[in-house]
């Protein structure tokens, strides 16, 4: 990027993160999330960095929080409460501690990692050993008195234990004046119980912990604070005891009689941080509190102040962030790409950004209908959101960073592969190619059927040249390739070839289900296609089936069941059917259902990763006791099952009263008959 256009940038840039921060801090008004705000201002940081000249001072960056609310007194922090530099990879973590070691000119042996956790950051003083004045980080440099809330929470010790273990520099004495900073947050029990008792009383419940901590501080009256059960870790002693390292400071935090920052411990290596940064992101769903990074600070204290600072950034410690939910981008290009049904999808290009652990770079619109409630355009800055496993989605679009004379998309003319008119059906907000011939969709549709054969080591590229060269025309081909075949093609030697061919000649077995699904038929997915195989037993009565026979089947209404028949009596459908079946495949019957009783007509949503079975085991087994599974949470679900590292599908059990279940419970169940 030149000058001239990130000095733009960084000006869009800074509006819109002042204004936001402004509607938080000041207005206590969430109108973005944490995530993709700090997913802006790590773009500032790094644009700042690469053109310092265009740093000003009344850049977010240069500033930790907003203005304090008028209603509470001002105090002036002796010490500035600084704010941390953010980093969402390995790399950028890497980049941080090489700098750290360069400014420091040695190499640092030790650091200290700490949870980030999630709630509103507090100084607290002591006099002589008892509690003084509470104040919360303000702009940094003067903060709100919230003295009187902070005395109602029972974490924070009025007075000052005597620490037996630690020299002091003024024989044995607590310092006169000793400042602790730490973090108000509320934990998850107390915060569900803050919830349920919202819900009983008929009021709104509280969506963010973060927020209801902050605002119960914020609050005038302190008997709101009392009742919320939050709590306090302490992170930093700003008081001389003699300590020399922040793990001393880590223990005399303790014995000063608060609770220090837990999962915390002393490191050596890159390689130990790295652990334990991923042993504190699969543990987060199981502490009494959010977290959503992790510190790294180095220990030594003299080489942390020797470090120095940068703006209001001290350059001896890093917010190493968790995967971000959300996270802003920029979309270059808006294009459309064909589907093996023939559908047209908009697909948003996007310049690369870290989300959810993976780095993204496209975003599916869904349709023009979708492109049009968003008002997506190119070059437009988006918020970017990612739940569990589920592909990142375009959430909103920031109008205030959109460039001039940018242009609303249309609807496309043609296909972008053949070139054939599209046409848009009635009661459908899909375009689709009329070219049924259409190379992409051939090339899709054997995709989608060698994934339901489960053929092994067939990609997309193999199919795109063995249909360029005419080697195979549809997807019942594949089960008529020969070795000889494949040479000659990229990739395939003597031994690779037997090998693919002997793969898919394994694969001629296959069950109903599997067979239905393969076929591609449109909006029948693989639930629909289980259930059909469950009805209908046999490939012989799936195919004689009637529209009215088929929306009898539970999950089948009208526009499944004409999609269904539409397909199915489709000349050349009848055809690929055929061939399937002349070239040696042989589709099995659905057995019948060995009803579980604890299973049967239940709806299961899977989240997280399972110990003793895998994802498509559990599916398996719920379908053959006569369950369903579902991939959404919604009032029709029964029954969330949670394994390690679970996505929000968890959260929005909670959240709709659904009975969730560990892996232990649910194993119970299917062994219950």
């Amino acid at each position: 990027m030149k000058k001239d256009e990130a000095k733009v940038r960084i000006e869009k840039l800074k509006e819109v993160i002042a204004e936001h921060r402004y509607n938080y801090h000041v207005l206590d008004k969430q109108t973005i999330s944490d995530s993709a705000l700090d997913s802006l201002k790590h773009e500032l940081y790094t644009l700042e960095q690469a053109f310092p000249e265009c740093i000003t001072p009344d850049s977010p960056t240069q500033r930790v929080a907003g203005e304090s609310l008028e209603q509470f007194e001002k105090i002036t922090h002796v010490q500035r409460m600084l704010s941390m530099e953010d980093v969402f990879t390995l790399e950028e973590f890497e980049a941080w501690k090489l700098r750290a070691m360069k400014v420091a000119g040695q190499k640092i042996q030790s650091f200290f990692c700490m949870p980030k956790i999630d709630g509103l950051a507090v100084s607290l003083v002591y006099i002589d050993g008892l509690l003084e004045t509470a104040a919360t980080r303000g702009d940094g440099s003067i903060g709100e008195d919230v003295t009187q809330n902070i005395k109602t929470i029972e974490s924070i010790p009025l007075k000052l234990q005597t620490p037996p273990n630690l020299p002091f520099e003024r024989g044995g004495d607590i310092p006169h004046r000793v400042e602790v900073r730490g973090e108000i947050y509320i934990p998850v029990k107390a915060f569900e119980k803050l919830n349920a008792q919202q819900k009983k009383e008929g009021k709104p419940e509280f969506a963010n912990p973060r927020n209801t901590a902050a605002g119960s501080i914020r609050q005038l009256d302190p008997k709101i604070a009392a009742s919320r059960g939050l709590a306090f870790v302490g992170w930093d002693l700003v008081a001389d005891f003699g300590q020399t390292t922040m793990e001393e400071e880590w223990n005399l935090l303790r014995e000063l009689g608060f609770k220090p920052a837990p999962e915390s411990v002393l490191l050596h290596s890159a390689e130990e941080i790295t652990n334990h940064w991923n042993v504190l992101q699969k543990k987060r769903d199981t502490l009494d509190y959010w977290v959503d990074g992790m510190v790294v600070r180095v220990d030594e204290n003299q080489v942390f102040e020797n470090l120095g600072v940068v703006g209001k950034t001290p350059r001896g410690l890093v917010a190493w962030k968790f995967p971000a939910e959300e996270a802003t981008t920029v979309v270059k290009r808006i294009e459309w790409f064909v589907g093996r049904t023939g559908a047209l999808t908009p697909v948003a290009l996007l310049e690369p950004t870290w989300i959810g652990g993976t780095t993204v770079q496209h975003a599916s619109l869904h349709n023009l209908d979708e492109i049009e409630r968003l008002d997506i355009r190119e070059g437009d800055t988006v918020i970017l959101f990612k739940a569990g496993d589920i592909i990142p989605k375009i959430k909103e679009v920031l109008k205030g960073l959109r460039p001039e004379r940018t242009q609303k998309v249309v609807s496309p003319l043609a296909c972008p592969v053949c070139g054939s008119s599209v046409e848009r059906k009635e009661g459908e907000v899909a375009f689709y190619c009329t070219n049924r011939q259409c190379f992409v969709q051939e090339s899709e549709a054997i995709l989608h059927a060698s994934r339901a054969f489960e053929i092994d080591g067939l990609g997309p590229q193999t199919i795109a040249t063995l249909l360029e060269q005419k080697i195979i025309n549809r997807p019942s081909d594949l089960f008529l390739l020969k070795p000889d075949d494949l040479l000659g093609i990229e990739g395939f030697a003597e031994l690779s070839s037997k090998k693919l061919v002997e793969e898919i000649q394994s694969k001629k077995t296959i069950e109903l289900d599997g067979f239905i699904l393969g076929l591609g038929i449109r909006n029948v997915g693989e639930q629909t296609a289980i259930d059909l195989a469950h009805h209908f037993k046999t490939l012989e009565n799936f195919l004689s089936s009637t529209k009215e026979s088929l929306e009898k089947i539970e999950g089948v209404g009208d526009v499944v069941a004409e999609s269904i028949r539409d397909y199915l009596d489709q000349p050349h459908h009848q055809e690929l059917v055929r061939a399937y079946l002349d070239a040696g495949v042989y589709v099995k019957a659905k057995r019948q259902l060995e009803i579980n009783e604890k299973i049967a007509g239940k709806t299961f949503v899977i989240t997280g990763t399972l110990e003793t079975l895998s994802r498509d085991e559990a599916k398996e087994r719920i379908r053959e006791g006569g369950g369903k599974v579902s991939g959404s949470v919604s009032s029709k679900t029964d029954y969330v099952i949670v394994g390690e590292s679970p996505g929000s599908k968890a959260d929005e059990a909670r959240e709709l009263g659904i009975s969730t279940l560990s892996e232990q419970e649910f194993i119970a169940k299917l062994d219950a008959n």
